[in-house]
């Protein structure tokens, strides 16, 4: 196995190279904090051609492990009175758009042949089945797109490899700054540190069967309601 890991930087990205590497696994990390041939942006598409332009060995997993919940002043909107078009758009371009992108670059460079996984990170509440409590329009809204993103992707790469696998991956709630600030009602043994959630979403990978293209599936492999 080769492997890319999109959000090399963050909190589960660098857990999961960590994780891959530990499997003796050729891994190679992108970010946005990253300099030179390592750069990636979500949000420059040269940056993504570019990033997909270097690899040198087709992939056979490519992780992406981006996202964003809240910023600056900015945090999930608890009611329609504070949406707003700016905020809305910048959620989308991060959870959406770039993941898109990724897609678009490094799905065409991945194996014609043989089993390969393209996965990126998701999330339960973008769930429309699943959305019992309202709120977070903008991160819920995000992730459903994505979830669509995942199985409209998946059919058409499908054509061109009938063995490969792209899927949504919800890991659960990580002790990351994507989640700190709304740790507080979840149990003890519900808050995985980022090195346990990459193992756990790495397992999940590795048992990936072909049927699993386009779902979204949680940490412990269960499908998530689309």
């Amino acid at each position: 196995m080769t492997a890319i890991v999109v959000g090399a930087s963050g909190g589960i990205g660098a857990a999961m190279v960590e994780a891959l590497r530990e499997e003796d696994i050729l891994v190679r990390g992108f970010a946005r904090s990253f300099t030179g041939a390592d750069h990636l942006d979500l949000i420059d598409e040269a940056s993504v051609a570019a990033a997909a332009a270097s690899l040198t060995t087709p992939p056979t997993l490519v992780f992406v492990a981006t996202g964003l919940l809240h910023e600056d002043e900015r945090s999930p909107e608890k009611g329609l009175a504070a949406l707003d078009a700016g905020w809305l758009m910048r959620q989308y371009a991060i959870n959406t758009i770039g993941p898109a992108l990724v897609a678009k670059h490094m799905l065409p460079k991945m194996p014609r042949t043989g089993r390969c996984v393209f996965a990126v990170l998701s999330a339960r509440v973008g769930s429309i089945g699943d959305n019992r409590l309202g709120g977070w329009y903008g991160y819920r809204m995000a992730k459903a797109a994505l979830n669509q993103f995942v199985r409209t992707a998946a059919i058409e790469e499908k054509r061109r490899n009938d063995r490969s696998i792209v899927v949504g991956l919800h890991p659960g709630t990580v002790d990351t700054s994507l989640s700190k600030p709304f740790q507080g009602n979840v149990r003890a043994d519900q808050l995985f540190t980022p090195s346990r959630a990459a193992v756990q979403l790495l397992d999940v990978i590795d048992a990936l069967k072909a049927p699993d293209t386009g779902k979204l599936l949680d940490w412990e492999g269960k499908e998530v309601t689309p």
